[in-house]
């Protein structure tokens, strides 16, 4: 195959950060090639660079055999290059079609040629294999349509060469798998595709080849079925890694959190939880298996004040919290990492110090009635960075700035703080790479160490397997099945996930 990308010693200075370190890329025509890294390491500025957002310092860019530069976005899509960011670039409250033709519309006289591009759209679509309703508002369809609208809207534009950043942090495990069928079907038809990932199943599974990069430098690259997991792992973070973290061995304590039959709605005032009981004691990882959208949201919600339960009962530690505040239930002893951590986790434009003491803010020593000794957190935010490895140039910038990694790991070490009698821990690995998963899975089994009731709600199946003492599989927001760890396996774990036997 001919060289379609190169990218020749790339080099990118942010403020205190050397984020491309003369990087270089080759990329073949037709080729779907993965470029692996931990959170930070320079993949997601490299394809920025690619696609003309920033601009790099040193290094060329060579694109069909010819050196080139950009402006913009605009020449590089000129250029037959399309981006779908991890966080997609869409209008809520647009339908799917105006979405996609926003920027390459076709006039009729003063008014715009919706039936023209309507049928070009349907063609793409068909021959793609990616029929959508283009009248449907894109607030109301799925995470995973609304991917396929940013890679449609590429393919409306004339894209040959395709980066996908990061395509599957916020997918289910049925739309990635949906997702690899369109990437096959792209690549067929002679698209490239650059999928930036941190996730080493998903190179084994999708690539031809696979570029690593850590702390913004080469690694390495190699064909994908000549390597495995094991040894891109350590490419990736320079070391080996430990996939299948070892359970301690804890006598369980007391009973901390109790649920009884608890009902609760939607945002949308839909049932979401429909009678939930489940219990969970000192020392023990009770693990929630479940496809995304069966009431793992509402149930964590619930257990930290972000939403109140039509009925039911609900206590930690002895304490009735039903209809209490968030406060309430961090002065009972939750802590709380959270399944969006841009959301609920972090305020992204406040310091890293100021981000730390969240929660600690009316407590000593930071408290000095009604002023906060801002020193003594930044004293204390520097200690906690250190602990927990967040790599930052300073306590100072802000949660922003921070990779992906960094951020969940600015989380956990405030929730830790807490010292908490309950955690309630929500997807907390996800979009994170296999260094950082195996720093958030040891603090976990430190929790538990600590005598720490532990919830742990993952759409990661080998994670709640790994994890969890035992396991409780939710669908349409009931529990209809419990395991205990040693006697769980996938198949039925998945047949219940999927509302198989035993559901009822």
């Amino acid at each position: 195959m001919a060289e379609i990308v190169r990218l020749d010693r790339i080099v990118k200075q942010f403020p205190g950060v050397l984020a491309n370190d003369e990087v270089s890329l080759e990329v073949e025509e037709g080729e779907i090639h993965c470029l692996l890294g931990e959170n930070g390491a320079g993949k997601s500025t490299l394809m920025n660079i690619l696609y003309g957002l920033i601009s790099h310092d040193e290094g060329d860019i060579i694109i069909r055999g010819e050196k080139v530069s950009f402006t913009g976005p605009g020449d590089a899509i000129a250029l037959g290059i399309g981006m779908v960011h991890q966080h997609f670039m869409l209008i809520p409250v647009f339908t799917v079609l105006e979405n996609l033709i926003l920027g390459s519309e076709h006039v009729k006289g003063l008014s715009l040629d919706l039936e023209k591009s309507r049928k070009e759209l349907i063609e793409i679509s068909e021959k793609y294999g990616m029929e959508m309703n283009l009248d449907a508002y894109v607030r109301d369809i799925s995470v995973g349509m609304q991917q396929r609208v940013e890679i449609l809207k590429l393919l409306y534009r004339g894209a040959d060469i395709m980066i996908f950043d990061e395509p599957t942090a916020i997918l289910t495990p049925q739309e990635i798998q949906e997702l690899y069928k369109v990437m096959e079907s792209l690549r067929q038809r002679g698209k490239t595709i650059i999928f930036i990932t941190h996730k080493l199943k998903e190179v084994m599974e999708c690539s031809d080849r696979v570029t690593v990069l850590r702390d913004g430098r080469n690694v390495q690259s190699v064909i994908t079925s000549t390597t495995n997991t094991r040894e891109l792992a350590r490419m990736m973070v320079g070391r080996e890694v430990i996939f299948n973290i070892e359970r301690p061995v804890v006598e369980v304590g007391k009973e901390i959190l109790r649920m009884e039959d608890v009902h609760a709605v939607n945002s949308r005032d839909l049932p979401a939880l429909n009678g939930i009981n489940l219990h969970v004691s000192q020392g023990e990882v009770v693990g929630i298996a479940g496809i995304d959208g069966n009431g793992q949201t509402e149930l964590v919600e619930i257990l930290t004040g972000l939403r109140r339960s039509v009925s039911g009962t609900i206590e930690i530690d002895g304490h009735n919290m039903r209809h209490k505040t968030t406060g309430d239930f961090l002065n009972t002893g939750t802590a709380h990492i959270p399944e969006d951590r841009l959301l609920r986790g972090l305020v992204l434009d406040f310091p890293i110090y100021e981000n730390m003491l969240l929660g600690f803010e009316d407590k000593k020593p930071f408290a000095r009635g009604p002023f906060l000794d801002f020193q003594k957190a930044r004293e204390w935010s520097e200690e906690l960075v250190e602990k927990y490895d967040v790599r930052t140039p300073n306590v100072g910038v802000t949660a922003r700035s921070l990779s992906g990694g960094n951020q969940q790991k600015a989380v956990i070490a405030r929730e830790f703080q807490r010292k908490p009698k309950l955690l309630i821990a929500s997807q907390p690995t996800r979009g994170l790479d296999v260094g950082a998963i195996e720093f958030v899975h040891e603090q976990i089994m430190e929790a538990k160490k600590k005598m720490t009731a532990v919830l742990l709600v993952s759409l990661e199946l080998s994670e709640i397997m790994n994890l969890s003492d035992r396991i409780l599989v939710i669908y349409e927001g009931k529990i209809i099945g419990e395991f205990k760890a040693d006697e769980a396996t996938e198949t039925d774990l998945g047949l219940l996930m999927a509302g198989g036997h035993n559901a009822g």
